[in-house]
């Protein structure tokens, strides 16, 4: 069964929570992703998704939390009914600079998420653009599989490192557990939104996209714009494309 969720990140310019919950059950989703902003008050966000119809399969924990707080990353999972635990990003000065550095960040990465993988949750990591960089024959991502962990493949974020969505898929098969279905403007379009777009509306092969997905039996989708203008027409018309595969 297909899982068509909504990262709720992208409402962050859109509080309260209690309203974008609101709006996206109206819109038609049954389902959203976390992140770490949100998990404060456990009691009150549980309380919004059943109230709203919604579950939370999956949220973004950072490695701060994972690595030094695994029982409260338990908690939250337990707690909001997170099955997969996906760590977003680390900021500059903890990233590799080279083969060596990035292989050492990968081990680490691989270590503080075996608490929860021993728990039974499905760990991984979400890229961004930079972790495609080439170390010389291998890039960070590659090292971070090698290390043992899953992905959650963002194709907005592949296109932009100027890859191919249905290469890098295929380049990750068997270790994709989601992805982020995210669309790109046409050139010098949508510049208050960073270059980002509806999805369906921007400059992604969804088509072709699809069938790799398809293809490799992946059937967990977040939608997500970085910076919507407006959350709850990026909402409504994403879901509305993405029900339309």
């Amino acid at each position: 069964m297909t899982t068509i969720a909504y990262q709720l990140y992208c409402s962050r310019n859109f509080p309260p929570i209690e309203d974008t919950l609101s709006m996206l059950s109206q819109a038609g989703y049954t389902a959203v992703e976390g992140y770490g902003g949100l998990y404060g008050d456990l009691g009150a966000l549980k309380a919004g998704l059943d109230g709203n119809g919604l579950t939370m399969p999956s949220g973004h924990f950072g490695l701060d939390m994972v690595e030094g707080d695994p029982s409260r990353t338990l908690e939250v999972a337990r707690t909001l009914g997170v099955q997969k635990v996906f760590v977003p990003w680390v900021a500059p000065d903890l990233r590799g600079t080279d083969l060596e550095s990035w292989r050492a960040f990968a081990r680490r990465l691989a270590t503080a998420v075996a608490p929860i993988r021993d728990e039974g949750f499905v760990v991984g990591w979400h890229n961004h653009d930079w972790d495609f960089a080439d170390l010389g024959g291998a890039t960070p991502m590659d090292l971070i599989v090698e290390a043992g962990l899953d992905l959650e493949l963002d194709l907005g974020w592949v296109t932009r490192a100027g890859l191919d969505p249905v290469e890098t898929l295929r380049r990750f098969s068997g270790r994709v557990r989601a992805v982020h279905v995210k669309d790109i403007a046409p050139e010098g379009q949508n510049a208050d939104e960073d270059g980002w777009a509806d999805v369906g509306t921007g400059t992604q092969n969804w088509a072709a996209i699809r069938q790799e997905l398809d293809a490799q039996g992946i059937d967990h989708f977040v939608i997500e714009h970085d910076n919507p203008s407006d959350h709850a027409r990026f909402a409504r018309r994403s879901l509305e494309a993405v029900k339309a595969w």
